[in-house]
């Protein structure tokens, strides 16, 4: 056998060769390097230990060894050795960032490269600030500073919204030569961004030359827009980086570019960078699949949406809950809920906005017990009911006509955000219960600390309107734009109208609506139609429907409340006119369509309905019933008689 203690000077001897190889021949394996160190009793020189951490990721219990080892040998004082082990106990999970610090300061004099690693690790951690002590500490000893130490620096001043200590990171930028580095510039406009002062962000992005932009920049300047609201100049730089820039996109690119489209409705643009998904031969994965669902049914697509999300192979929850949603937007609850019944036959396991979307469709179609369904499923799987969960159930229980739950769920929430008593307040003021949705929103505004928004007075001005209140409802107006500085939209108009009308105040909403500073929609002259169909008022509804002809001359509301209204007022001649020249433009009623909930299952039904399952046993039932009703009628007749 050989005699293993005699070939230990010949190891170590080798290992010093190795350095002198030619670089493309293979390395021998780490295991022989990390075990001879380890196991030497001889002292390695420094370039032997240097070799062996290039290998110290393979196993948590040699590095541990390795640093003893560098600090017995005296090896941590040298700069190169203290930065490597500082930089894997930054990428290995199994130490802590308080030991990496602690390792950190154990270096006498830390070169740029560790002082690096550390801002690094600060500025993506829940401590940013320490990056800036960081950065100021280095500051202090005059430290010679690289491109790679302002990028982080800049990170943690936008993720803490510290403008001024980033301006003055940028002072110093400038001052060392990283005016044109495109790392630099690109962390400012980030930095920027962040701290929501677009201008300088721009300025910043127009001051590098075309040729110093990377896809890196054109992406952080349209994500910044979108953060920032400005989803129209997001469009627009994508426009310019397409069409100007050279630069190839990426998948980053076109998501955000496609996330712009959906807040802005561009469904031409956005049908295009689908083309140049095709064209660029990019993979649709979740991130991009997701965010094409999304895109479509923001745009009213969903015929489109649903076919990327059928080609999708590994759908995961963001993908799911993007198609739910698009369903729950386009008040096509039925199919939200069946979706997520796939959804549970695919094995995939839903997160709380996808039972949010959920719970709020079995709301909206008066699934109670589907919506209890979905509950103790979230129970058995361990789904975390948050606050969006929450507010959705409020929702559901409110449009069931369960107010007493309704509030039950709201009394458990710890913290309540606006949405919670928005949705109370409205839910109240839909069930009649009006007086005690005022009175809700009152203890809001005296001791929840909760700014009221435009949907909290939208339901405020609902309850006035089933209650009757009409000064009450111009009050709570005025207190809205007054006290609170909110600008009501149509539908805040819409609920006065609706206030005034169902008060017979016809002639005063009729002025209100003219002296609107936005131009009224469809929907207001529908409501005061409405209200004129109720109250006889045939003048000013023929007026109602008159406009809401020009608005939406293919649809059929405003036939049909006028012709109610001319058959309110028994002025059956007009009533045919109407239904004859509803024939003559080619309006045609829409059906009308009811929900019933049997046995966890939503069942539709529309007019005239022929396609359901058990039609014929529906039919037979409804003759059934029919019979009994008419005998049950002569037989009380004949006793009458």
């Amino acid at each position: 056998m050989p005699n293993f203690p005699l070939m230990k000077p010949f190891l170590h001897a080798h290992c010093q060769m190795l350095l002198r190889i030619p670089f493309k021949l293979k390395p021998p394996k780490p295991k022989t390097l990390i075990s001879f160190l380890l196991t030497s009793r001889t002292s390695p020189s420094y370039h032997t230990f240097s070799l062996s951490l290039l290998q110290t990721h393979t196993h948590f219990n040699h590095f541990t060894q390795i640093l003893c080892h560098a600090f017995t040998l005296g090896f941590f004082a040298n700069p190169y050795i203290s930065s490597q082990l500082l930089s894997h106990c930054l990428s290995n999970p199994d130490f802590t960032l308080a030991f990496s610090h602690t390792l950190f300061s154990q270096i006498t004099n830390p070169n740029v490269l560790s002082c690096n690693f550390l801002l690094r690790a600060y500025s993506h951690s829940s401590f940013p600030e320490q990056a800036i002590s960081l950065y100021n500490q280095m500051m202090r000893k005059s430290m010679i500073l690289d491109n790679f130490t302002f990028p982080f620096v800049l990170k943690a001043c936008g993720r803490l919204n510290s403008f001024h200590k980033g301006v003055e990171v940028h002072c110093v930028s400038l001052k060392m030569g990283f005016g044109f580095d495109v790392f630099v510039q690109n962390a400012l406009v980030y930095m920027y961004f962040q701290c929501g002062v677009v201008e300088l962000a721009q300025k910043v992005f127009d001051f590098m030359p075309d040729s110093g932009r990377d896809v890196v920049t054109w992406n952080s300047m349209i994500s910044g827009y979108l953060q920032c609201g400005f989803c129209h100049q997001a469009v627009k730089t994508f426009r310019k980086m397409l069409h100007e820039s050279g630069v190839r996109l990426n998948d980053v690119s076109i998501v955000s570019a496609l996330i712009a489209c959906a807040r802005t409705g561009l469904l031409d643009l956005g049908k295009k960078i689908h083309g140049l998904i095709v064209v660029y031969g990019l993979v649709i994965d979740v991130f991009l699949g997701s965010s094409l669902v999304d895109m479509y049914t923001k745009c009213g697509q969903l015929e489109d949406a649903r076919k990327v999300f059928d080609r999708l192979l590994d759908k995961n929850a963001v993908c799911w809950t993007s198609m739910i949603a698009g369903y729950l937007q386009s008040d096509m609850f039925k199919e939200a809920i069946e979706l997520f019944r796939e959804m549970q036959m695919a094995g995939v396991k839903a997160e709380p906005a996808t039972i949010a979307c959920v719970v709020s469709a079995c709301g909206h179609s008066g699934a109670l017990d589907l919506g209890r369904w979905v509950l103790n499923y979230c129970e058995k799987s361990g789904i975390e009911m948050n606050l969006v969960v929450k507010n959705s159930l409020i929702d559901m229980y409110s449009k069931c006509g369960l107010v007493d739950k309704a509030l039950e769920v709201f009394h458990s929430l710890t913290n309540k955000d606006v949405y919670s008593w928005s949705m109370l307040i409205s839910g109240l003021a839909m069930n009649a219960r009006s007086d005690e949705s005022l009175q809700l929103f009152s203890l809001m505004e005296g001791s929840s600390g909760v700014r009221p928004n435009g949907v909290t007075f939208l339901g405020i001005l609902s309850a006035c309107s089933h209650g009757g209140c009409v000064g009450e409802g111009f009050y709570y107006f005025e207190k809205m734009t007054g006290q609170y500085k909110l600008s009501p939209g149509v539908e805040h108009y819409g609920c006065l109208v609706d206030l005034l009308g169902r008060a017979n105040l016809l002639v005063e909403a009729m002025e209100f609506i003219g002296s609107m500073p936005i131009q009224p929609d469809a929907i207001i002259w529908r409501s005061l139609l409405f209200t004129c169909s109720r109250h006889g008022n045939v003048e000013l509804a023929e007026v109602a429907a008159k406009k809401i002809s020009e608005l939406e001359p293919e649809k059929c509301g405003a036939h049909v409340l006028l012709s109610n209204a001319y058959a309110s007022a028994s002025r059956w001649k007009d009533v045919r006119m109407v239904r004859r020249n509803m024939g003559a433009e080619g309006i045609q009623k829409q059906p009308g369509c009811s929900f019933i909930e049997v046995d966890g299952s939503v069942h539709e039904f529309l007019v005239a309905d022929s396609v359901h399952s058990q039609i014929d046993v529906i039919c037979d039932t409804l003759q059934a019933m029919n019979l009994v009703l008419k005998s049950r009628v002569f037989e009380l007749d004949f006793l009458d008689y």
